[in-house]
């Protein structure tokens, strides 16, 4: 594959560059082809966003920090898309917070599950759970490959982070008493609405603030951190970020109209 040199002026660079990544992980088995539309429609989201972490994603990350520091048995459940964009991340997370990784895929081979646990095993991942015969629980009312989990990890878990995520297994997760926690740029997805917390961000912003968050929460007392945990509202907090989206088509439109007119 012939490396793209993306020039550092580029306006669209850092886009650029996530793009190549995820093609590059493509080539190498890692992203299945039905990711790179799903990194499609989450950066026309991202657009609508402003490509920034707005204020109701930073409460959302705020309380999965919270989430996962007050767990039992947090696992933070990794796909293709996340372990190309975010592997170091990942491992980083799952060390503050105390967390396994576990592999878990809609399109399942056991060349993309080891595929992926070698990519975090790169980033510095001591256990990843979930590849091949490891994964021989199943979720109930699942029938897609998703339904596949590890006895030691997900079946378990009480609090599972589902960075890119589908509706099905989350809604199954949840029916099984789990709080999910979710990274989805799509405020208006069957993942989002859902879930229990939703981070509305693009997850190579959202995981760093995220390990961030955890080592500070890391400080705070259990007390602080249930506290932060009931006063969130994820249906709340996913129409500010829908609010955000209305405010900021509006601005652009009549900015439009302006140029337009020759206002």
């Amino acid at each position: 594959m012939t490396k793209v040199e993306i020039p550092p002026e580029h306006p669209r660079a850092e886009s650029l560059k996530i793009r190549e990544k995820l093609i590059e992980n493509y080539v190498k088995g890692v992203v299945a082809s039905a990711g790179l539309i799903a990194h499609g429609r989450g950066e026309a989201f991202d657009y609508l966003l402003g490509e920034r972490t707005t204020e109701p994603a930073l409460k959302a990350i705020k309380a999965a920090a919270a989430a996962l520091l007050t767990a039992e048995r947090p696992v933070i459940s990794v796909n293709g898309n996340t372990a190309a964009l975010a592997a170091e991340d990942t491992v980083k997370l799952a060390k503050a917070a105390d967390a396994k990784i576990e592999v878990n895929l809609f399109y399942r081979s056991i060349e993309r599950e080891t595929a992926i646990k070698r990519l975090l095993e790169k980033a510095g991942a001591a256990e990843v759970l979930g590849v091949g015969e490891d994964a021989s629980a199943r979720i109930p009312e699942l029938t897609s490959e998703r339904r596949r989990v590890d006895p030691r990890g997900i079946l378990i878990a009480d609090v599972v982070l589902v960075p890119l995520e589908d509706g099905d297994r989350t809604e199954a997760l949840v029916r099984m008493g789990k709080k999910v926690i979710a990274i989805d740029l799509n405020p208006l997805s069957r993942t989002a609405q859902k879930a229990s917390i939703t981070i509305v961000d693009n997850v190579v912003r959202a995981m760093p603030k995220l390990v961030e968050t955890v080592k500070k929460l890391k400080m705070e007392s259990l007390d602080e951190r249930r506290k932060i945990l009931l006063q969130f509202d994820n249906h709340r907090n996913l129409a500010e970020s829908l609010d955000i989206i209305r405010e900021r088509l509006s601005k652009l439109a009549e900015e439009g109209k302006n140029v337009v007119f020759g206002k």
